[in-house]
């Protein structure tokens, strides 16, 4: 699934695909409003996105991908 996270002051977001479903994401996300100090998220490859609450503007959750079966168009 896709994830984006908007930071304050800065003019880029923060894009990553991770393997966690969106409940997951969802709840990591409201857990470090209620009181963390920081969103902890890691992505499909294991690396970790730390990101301070305090800097939080929006976090963005995708549909989760499936995937597809069958032919496409050629």
């Amino acid at each position: 699934m896709d994830i984006t996270i908007g930071v304050q002051n800065l003019p880029r977001e923060i894009t990553l695909e991770s393997d966690q479903t969106s409940d997951e994401v969802a709840a990591a996300v409201a857990a470090a409003l209620a009181g963390k100090a920081a969103l902890e998220l890691v992505d499909s490859k294991g690396r970790r996105v730390i990101v301070p609450t305090a800097t939080l503007g929006y976090v963005e959750i995708g549909a989760e991908t499936r995937p597809r079966v069958g032919f496409g168009t050629i």
